[in-house]
């Protein structure tokens, strides 16, 4: 490895370097806080930046290396968590500032866990106001920008996760997903992002809508993913939907090709579609897997009707409790983004819940997903209808009659169905913006997920946008 440039570096060489004595951890961590300092004024990625603990952390990682102990698969290597994620002693806002001066008592489970491996706690990345948009801004924090052009949304909700690893600020970063939060900004910012199936990775303290919570890695290649992945899941007792299963060897996994496997390509699900652009960019990287040995057929929508309610429901709902706990008085609920109080009034608006007609539309939405992988082994569809919007806008022109989260029709669905996907960065539309692939896998299918993503990058290798 070019010690020169350890900030282009993947997570995984960097933590071979770190325990071969290549280099040390600190100077690992140096070079990417002189990385962050000369562009986090351009990006706005980190929420809170904790430069004198990370420093403190790679020492430690070298201490233990000095005295022949190994420090972990992620010896060195720097890490951003999402705001909404408890890291303790550090503060976490969840983008709001109704919570401006909260700091997490512990440690979530993956945080724990990322630590015991060897990694460096760098900072808290930039959310939209608690997770509850697509795009990449908060009242707290301000306007996170796309490294690929700074006239543009990150995308949400882990807008700082997505362009830090995309800019080379950390080699990875955790984040969350709840409707698309990890894959819509790994689209808009061309990198590799990927939630497990629900349940894998323990999500404690319970996310403000817990049914759909999912916490997974943003990383520049899809072996790192795999890496964290192996690291972060697993039981723990704190999370009662955590997975009593054994966590699979997702890094053995990659080298066994998609030969024989059944893909099911996907442009549009009937109550939503993308654009041109962007799909044909999908279907010709979807058509590239057949050279791998795949067989790739379209496929009818999964869905016979939009889940959308269902979701909103279950998201909205519960954010709306949370705000009405947090700011209960018109001059607190003042402080709320007006997109999040927006959504939430429309959904308290739509009457008493009707408990049974979406627990309805729920199972029949998990039932439809069930049964179409019966019949393939992977769902590519478009991560998102668009590329990146222009900043200071929550929806896409052509997208009316949605809110700042559903308008991604291809993405909320998998978090109402706990599946497992991901995005692949597969192209650059006409003004040089990222296009990303969804990769949705069996409820199990974690693995085939990141078989078919390795075969795309080799196909066509993860590029980053030219930061000077």
């Amino acid at each position: 490895m070019d010690m020169s440039r350890l900030t282009d570096a993947s997570a995984s060489d960097i933590a071979v370097a770190v325990r071969k004595r290549e280099t040390t951890a600190v100077a690992v961590m140096r070079a990417f806080l002189d990385r962050i300092e000369r562009l986090e004024p351009r990006l706005n990625t980190f929420a809170t930046l904790t430069a004198d603990a990370a420093l403190q952390a790679a020492h430690h990682v070298d201490k233990l290396i000095a005295g022949a102990r190994d420090p972990g698969p992620l010896a060195g290597v720097p890490v951003s968590v999402k705001d909404l994620i408890a890291v303790g002693g550090v503060r976490q806002a969840f983008g709001s500032r109704l919570l401006a001066a909260n700091v997490a008592p512990h440690d979530t489970p993956s945080v724990e866990r990322l630590r015991h491996a060897g990694a460096c706690i760098v900072g808290k990345s930039t959310t939209s106001e608690f997770g509850a948009k697509a795009v990449g801004d908060s009242p707290l924090t301000g306007i996170t920008r796309n490294p690929w052009n700074l006239e543009r949304t990150a995308g949400g909700s882990s807008a700082g996760a997505a362009a830090q690893v995309a800019a080379r600020m950390v080699p990875l970063a955790l984040a969350t997903d709840g409707g698309g939060s990890i894959r819509i900004p790994a689209s808009f910012c061309g990198v590799f992002g990927i939630k497990a199936r629900f349940g894998r990775v323990p999500v404690w303290p319970a996310a403000t809508a817990p049914a759909l919570a999912h916490i997974g890695p943003i990383t520049h290649n899809v072996r790192d993913a795999a890496l964290v992945l192996s690291v972060i899941g697993g039981r723990d007792a704190r999370d009662e939907s955590s997975l009593r299963l054994p966590v699979p060897d997702f890094l053995a996994g990659l080298g066994v090709g998609i030969r024989g496997m059944r893909i099911g390509w996907c442009p549009s699900f009937g109550y939503g579609s993308a654009d041109a652009e962007v799909v044909e960019a999908c279907q010709q990287a979807a058509l590239q897997l057949e050279a791998e040995g795949a067989r790739v057929t379209t496929i009818a929508p999964p869905f016979a009707r939009d889940p959308a309610p269902a979701w909103n429901h279950l998201f909205y709902g519960r954010i709306g409790e949370r705000l009405a706990e947090l700011a209960p008085t018109a001059e607190r609920l003042h402080l709320v983004d007006p997109a999040l109080r927006q959504a939430v009034a429309e959904q308290q608006g739509a009457g008493p819940p009707r408990e049974a007609e979406l627990a309805a539309l729920l199972e029949e939405t998990r039932a439809r997903a069930e049964a179409m992988f019966r019949t393939v082994d992977v769902l590519l569809t478009p991560t998102v209808p668009v590329t990146a919007l222009p900043v200071g806008i929550d929806i896409p022109p052509g997208h009316g009659g949605t809110n700042a989260v559903d308008w991604s029709c291809f993405t909320y669905p998998f978090n109402l169905t706990g599946h497992p996907a991901a995005s692949f960065p597969v192209g650059l539309d006409r003004q040089g913006l990222p296009i990303g692939l969804q990769i949705v896998g069996s409820l199990d299918g974690e693995g085939a997920i990141l078989r078919v993503a390795g075969a795309l990058e080799r196909l066509r290798p993860i590029a980053p946008p030219q930061l000077a």
